[in-house]
């Protein structure tokens, strides 16, 4: 059992469950519960002090599950770490994956995330809020659309990685 702590598996799998386990719980449980018992002003608070984190970790995740990836046993077979990754066999179950968690992760985290808190800040200030609603409208369906996608991507992954475990 120690030795097993000396391979890349277990940080792999307790990567990726964290990983699946906050998107699961933030996009499914957090964000509805939340909107539903808070007040809008509230609500606009608490997401914004939890966004800089989730998508934080959406980023981090997938460079952590690249460093982590268990090769083969086999000598001869797929190496671990990045170039296991990068291997032409790996290409469409784990490269594409993890490359779409992210990018989808640093879009939301380093665009989608300011613009909104700016369009945000400028609705509460301006009486003009139509156009503002809509961008708003826009860049909030546009960084849930990326989450979508970055949760799908995380489940593909699982996928292929369940297919390498014995």
């Amino acid at each position: 059992m120690a030795h097993i702590l000396l391979t890349l598996a277990p940080y792999q799998v307790l990567s990726y469950g964290t990983l699946l386990g906050t998107q699961v719980f933030h996009t499914f449980i957090n964000s509805i519960l939340s909107f539903k018992v808070l007040e809008r002003p509230q609500f606009a608070i608490l997401q914004r002090a939890v966004f800089p984190a989730y998508f934080g970790i959406q980023t981090a995740a997938p460079v952590l599950l690249a460093l982590t990836y268990p090769g083969s046993r086999n000598p001869l077979g797929v190496a671990s770490s990045f170039a296991g990754v990068f291997h032409p066999s790996n290409r469409w179950g784990v490269l594409v994956p993890l490359g779409t968690i992210f990018v989808t992760g640093l879009v939301n985290l380093a665009y989608l995330l300011p613009e909104t808190n700016k369009i945000t800040a400028l609705r509460r200030e301006q009486e003009e809020m139509t156009v503002l609603n809509k961008k708003f409208g826009q860049l909030h369906g546009i960084s849930s659309l990326a989450n979508l996608i970055t949760l799908i991507a995380t489940v593909a992954y699982g996928v292929k990685l369940s297919s390498r475990l014995e």
